[in-house]
Formats: C-alpha cells, structure tokens, sequence
C-alpha cells in the first residue's frame, strides 16, 4: 500500500489490520508447532479434552488428526457455526498441511485461512467498470453487504486456482473455459479482530477481463444480485462508506492502484 494513501482509504486498512497479539490470548500448538491464538474461554474449553495439554502460556494438541474433534467440540458449546467444510491448518499462510479442522472454527482459534477474490472488470474504450455482488441477507457474515462478483474461501483438497473456477461456476454461473483467464495479481494478509474471533487472512486476488456478453447469475443463492458499475462509482463507494464487506475493500483498494485510480 503506498504510504500516502488517501485517509479515507487507508481506515479500510486499518481496519483490517485491527489484532494486536497475543494480546489475552494462548498460543494454540498442534504437534508442537504454533498455529493459532485462542481466547482464554474457547482456551479453558479445550484444556478439558483429553488430547490437549493445557500450559501457562499455551494449550497443545498433540495428535493432529484430532484436530477435527476439536473443531466439532467448539461447534456443539457454541464458539462457532458448524460450516460442514473441511479447511487445511498451517503453521504459515503458505506452509505445509498439518490438519484440517471445519472452516467454522477457524477464527476461534486464530489459525491462517486462505480465500480467492476475482475482481471483474469489463471495458469500454479507455472505461472500466466492475461487476459488483450483494450478499444474501441470509448470509452468516456480513449479510446484504456488497462483494465481489466471485470470492470464497480454499477448502481443503482444492488449489486457489481450482477454488476460483468452482467459486465462479456456484455464484456467478461463469464457464470455467472464461474463469481460467483470471490473471493473479498481488496476495493480502491481515489480521483482524471479529465478532466471529481472530481472522487471520491471505487473500489471493485475481484480476479478469470479461466479454460484455458474460451476464452473471446467481447459482447457489450466496448473492442477492449482481449490478455492473463504472470504477469511479465503486472507488467513491470504498472512500466514503462501509458498504462493502470488510476485506472487499482491501482487495478493492490494490485494484484502484493497478487501474492508476490512486
């Protein structure tokens, strides 16, 4: 981000980057290795399982392929949603596989989530304009907020790139032949204090050029609708309101800057 970002642009940022750690949290070990933070309640919850040792500064799990019970033991006392997904557990954003836990758990106990962000664009002459989604007020986070045309989370078992192409078929109904086309363009991590707990983001963002011909339709019923907006009218919508969801911005923000818009 460059360091003379408008103001207004930048709160996004901060935003974002609002977790200061550890803060009151524990350390949360898998096989020894740090993964996560966990608050001292979800913490106290744990150290009552027979797989995880409870220490000072920390609590352990010693066996990794009981990570999945503990996320479902989270679920039923009621930290977090059971989301059905499997995610994989890193020691780092980009690190090996270690565990996988249900995406539902994640921030409760503060471990690394990766997701993919396709901006679409389409262009008219020298005019760009972005296709924009709102979410479905039924959604569990951030519900009737505005987002990206495609956007989700890696489950475990996908590459970001094969991530991308189901998350395009499932919210925009976009073949997967034009999904490919998506060009990566930069990764953004952040760590954020939620209601849900500690997100721990990378996002991997992709940029695609789409044909005036594409008309996106909502498939699986995570978006309410989709309109297509001039870039001017999303740049000013990220200055001076929170009407997208928190991160959209982010991404939003480091797509301005490639356009030349900031």
């Amino acid at each position: 981000m460059p360091a003379a970002m408008d103001p207004l642009l930048a709160r996004h940022v901060a935003v974002c980057n609002s977790a200061r750690l550890p803060g009151n949290r524990l350390r949360f070990l898998l096989g020894g290795t740090e993964v996560g933070w966990v608050a001292p309640d979800a913490a106290a919850t744990l150290a009552a399982h027979d797989a995880v040792e409870a220490r000072a500064d920390a609590v352990a799990l010693r066996e990794a392929e009981r990570l999945p019970e503990i996320g479902r033991l989270l679920a039923d006392r009621g930290f977090c949603p059971w989301r059905g997904e499997a995610f994989d557990v890193r020691a780092d954003a980009a690190g090996p596989v270690l565990a996988t836990i249900d995406r539902g758990a994640i921030p409760v106990l503060g471990l690394y989530a990766t997701g993919v962000h396709l901006n679409g664009l389409v262009r008219r002459g020298e005019a760009y304009f972005l296709w924009v989604a709102r979410r479905s007020a039924t959604r569990p986070l951030d519900p009737g907020k505005l987002d990206h045309l495609v956007a989700g989370g890696v489950p475990s078992g996908l590459t970001p790139e094969e991530t991308l192409v189901k998350e395009a078929a499932e919210e925009a109904t976009m073949p997967a032949d034009l999904a490919w086309q998506a060009v990566p363009a930069e990764t953004i991590t952040y760590a954020m204090e939620r209601p849900e707990g500690l997100r721990r983001d990378r996002l991997l963002c992709y940029d695609l050029l789409l044909p005036e011909a594409f008309i996106p339709r909502a498939a699986d019923g995570e978006a309410a609708g989709f309109e297509l907006w001039p870039i001017g009218r999303a740049l000013e919508t990220v200055r001076l309101t929170d009407d997208f969801k928190f991160n959209v911005n982010l991404v939003l923000i480091g797509l301005f800057g490639r356009l030349g818009l900031i």
